[in-house]
C-alpha cells in the first residue's frame, strides 16, 4: 500500500494550479465571518447585528441562496469552509486564515453553549424527528456532515482543540439519536442523505480511538447500496450520483482502519459499478442532472446539466483511495483528467466561482455561481478541491524505498528520507498549442508537448528510486535526460518510468509526446471530442460545426 506525502510537506510553485489555488484562498478570506455563521446564531437565538431593523431584505448582510435562513440545507457551506481554511494552515501555513478558523470554531463553541451544550447545528433538532416520522426534509443529515466534517478538519489539519471537545459533545446527541432510531424507525439513519456519515464516524475513531465513534459507523454500515453491490446488481443506474459516492469513501476508511477485505471489495465494486461498467464522458463525468446514467448510454443524456462537480470532487477521492491500495496508474490517470476537465474546467479563473454542471452539447455555456447568492453544494465541494492538489502529487512505498510523481503540477516536497533531508522540485511547462499550424500540417514541433524538470536535492547523498507515472495520453516513448544525459532505453513498467540513482544535486528532464486524438461516446460514435493530451478542447462557436475524419486517427 501507498501512503500520500503529508500535504504539510507540499508546496504549489507557480503555475495553474497555484493561481486558482490563491484565487480560491482570496475567496475564503473575503467571505464575511459573521455571515458564515448567520443559521448558527439564529438556531441558537444569538441577535445577529445590524439586522435588528431591515428596510429592505435585498441590501442585508446575509449569504443568500442554499445559506439563506430559509432554505432547509442553510448552514451546510461553513463546514466545506472550515475544511478548506484548515488544508491551506496545514499546506501554508496560513496564519492570516487560522486566525479566521479559531474565531469561527470559537463563535460554534459559543452556540453549542447556548443550544444546551450538545447540538450544534444550523438547522434545529426537530428535522431530525421528520426523518424520524418519514415527514420529507431536506438532507438534514447532509447539512450536519458538513458542520462535522469541518470540525474534524479543524482539528487535524489547523490543531484546533476546540473543535475536537464540540465534536465529543456532539456525538452524544448522535448516540442517543441513533439508538432511539433502532428501536422507532432504523429506516430514518438512512435517509437525509446520510452517505458522508459512514466516513466521518470512521475517521474520528481512528484520530480519537474513542469506542464511541465506531459505535456511530457501525449504524451507518449497512445501507441497501453495500448490499446491491455485493450481490452483483446494477447499484447506482437512476440513483442521485452525490448521494451515493460518499459511501465508497466510508467503505474505504473502515478498510485502512480494520483491514477487513469486505469493506475494500465493496469500494471496488463501486468503482467497477460507477466507472469501469458504466463508461464516461471524455471529461470522466458519469451523470446528468446529479443522476446516474445507465451503462454506457452517455450520448442520450448530453446536454446542459452533465457532470455535476460534487461528482467530481467525491469520485477523485474514491479514485485517491484505490490508487494508495494498488499503485494502478489507471486511477492517476483519472484524476489527472478529472482535474483539468473538472477541477480547472468547472472553477472560475477570476472570481473563483464554480460551474454546478459541465454542459457538454453543443452550443451550451456553463453558469457561474455568485460569491453571496447561490451557495451551491458545489461552492463547498470546489472550495475544498482547490486546496487538495498537494495530496494528489507525491506518494511513497516506504517498504520498498521508492518515492511515486502521480501528478505533474508544479511543486516542491520535503521531507525525511533515511538519513537525508531531501527536496524534489518539479516545474511543467506545457507549450502552447498552435492549432493553426496543426491544420496546415507544419512539423510535430508546433504540437501541444508536455516538458516536466524534477531537481532533486539531498542533505548527504541517497539511493532510492523515483517513479514517474506515463499517463495513458502519451503517444510514442518518453524522453529522459539525467543531468543532461539521454537514457536511451528508459525502463517502464505497470504504467511507470523507473529511474534509480544516488541523489545529491541531480536534475532529471522527462518529456512526454502527446497528440490529438478523437473520444466518441460509446453510444453515439458520430459523436467525438478532441482530446490533447488530459484536456477536452472546446470550439469558440455556439453550435456543432462538425469535424470530417476517423476517429481512431490522429490527424482528422
Amino acid at each position: 500500500m501507498l501512503s500520500t506525502i503529508d500535504k504539510r510537506n507540499v508546496k504549489l510553485l507557480p503555475g495553474i494550479f497555484r493561481e486558482r489555488m490563491s484565487v480560491n484562498r482570496e475567496y475564503l478570506m473575503e467571505l464575511d465571518t459573521q455571515c458564515l455563521l448567520q443559521n448558527f446564531y439564529l438556531e441558537a437565538g444569538i441577535i445577529i447585528p445590524g439586522l435588528q431593523v431591515v428596510d429592505n431584505p435585498e441590501t442585508a448582510k446575509l449569504h443568500w441562496g442554499w445559506e439563506a435562513p430559509t432554505c432547509q440545507l442553510r448552514g451546510h457551506f461553513l463546514g466545506h469552509w472550515l475544511s478548506a481554511a484548515a488544508a491551506y494552515v496545514a499546506s501554508e501555513r496560513d496564519m492570516e486564515l487560522k486566525a479566521k478558523l479559531d474565531t469561527i470554531i470559537a463563535e460554534l463553541a459559543r452556540c453549542q453553549e447556548l443550544n444546551g451544550g450538545e447540538w450544534i447545528g444550523s438547522i434545529p433538532e426537530k428535522y431530525f424527528e421528520k426523518l424520524e416520522n418519514n415527514q420529507h426534509i431536506w438532507s438534514p443529515q447532509y447539512v450536519m456532515h458538513k458542520t462535522i466534517m469541518g470540525l474534524t478538519h479543524a482539528y487535524i489539519d489547523a490543531g484546533n482543540e476546540q473543535a475536537l471537545q464540540i465534536l465529543d459533545r456532539l456525538s452524544d446527541w448522535y448516540v442517543r439519536w441513533i439508538d432511539a432510531m433502532l428501536l422507532k424507525n432504523p429506516h430514518a439513519v438512512y435517509s437525509g442523505e446520510e452517505a458522508g456519515m459512514l466516513e466521518i464516524w470512521a475517521v474520528l475513531y481512528d484520530v480519537t480511538k474513542n469506542a464511541k465513534y465506531m459505535h456511530l459507523a457501525e449504524r451507518y454500515w449497512n445501507p441497501s447500496l453495500f448490499r446491491k453491490l455485493l450481490e452483483g446488481k446494477d447499484a447506482l443506474t437512476n440513483c442521485h450520483a452525490n448521494a451515493s459516492i460518499p459511501f465508497s469513501h466510508g467503505a474505504a476508511v473502515l478498510y485502512e482502519i480494520t483491514g477487513d477485505e469486505k469493506w475494500r471489495q465493496i469500494t471496488e465494486l463501486f468503482w467497477k459499478n460507477a466507472v469501469t461498467d458504466r463508461g464516461t464522458y471524455c471529461t470522466c463525468g458519469q451523470n446528468a442532472g446529479e443522476f446516474w446514467q445507465p451503462p454506457f448510454m452517455s450520448g442520450q443524456f448530453l446536454g446542459e446539466r452533465n457532470q455535476e462537480f460534487c461528482t467530481v470532487y467525491n469520485m477523485v477521492r474514491t479514485a485517491s483511495y484505490l490508487y494508495k491500495w494498488t499503485g494502478n496508474t489507471e486511477y492517476a490517470d483519472y484524476i489527472e483528467k478529472n482535474l483539468y476537465n473538472g477541477f480547472l474546467a468547472q472553477h472560475n479563473a477570476q472570481t473563483g466561482m464554480p460551474a454546478y454542471f459541465l454542459p457538454l452539447a453543443a452550443g451550451s455555456r456553463k453558469k457561474w455561481g455568485s460569491k453571496t447568492r447561490d451557495f451551491w453544494c458545489c461552492h463547498g465541494t470546489m472550495v475544498q478541491a482547490q486546496s487538495m492538489y498537494n495530496d494528489l502529487i507525491y506518494l511513497e512505498d516506504a517498504g520498498a524505498g521508492k518515492l511515486i510523481i502521480s501528478q505533474y503540477i508544479p511543486s516542491r516536497m520535503e521531507y525525511r528520507r533515511g538519513g537525508a533531508d531531501v527536496c524534489i522540485e518539479q516545474t511543467t511547462d506545457m507549450k502552447y498549442y498552435n492549432a493553426q499550424a496543426f491544420f496546415d500540417e507544419q512539423d510535430d514541433s508546433q504540437m501541444s508537448r508536455w516538458s516536466l524538470k524534477f531537481k532533486i536535492t539531498a542533505s548527504v547523498a541517497e539511493s532510492f528510486t523515483v517513479l514517474f507515472r506515463v499517463p495513458a495520453w502519451v503517444k510514442g516513448s518518453p524522453v529522459v535526460h539525467v543531468n543532461g544525459q539521454v537514457i536511451s532505453s528508459p525502463e517502464i513498467n505497470g504504467g511507470y518510468l523507473i529511474v534509480t540513482g544516488e541523489w545529491k544535486d541531480d536534475t532529471i528532464n522527462i518529456f512526454f509526446p502527446s497528440a490529438l486524438v478523437m473520444e466518441p461516446l460509446p453510444d453515439m460514435p458520430e459523436l467525438a471530442a478532441v482530446v490533447d493530451g488530459p484536456i477536452v478542447l472546446a470550439g469558440l462557436t455556439d453550435s456543432d460545426c462538425g469535424l470530417a475524419g476517423e476517429s481512431s486517427l490522429r490527424r482528422f
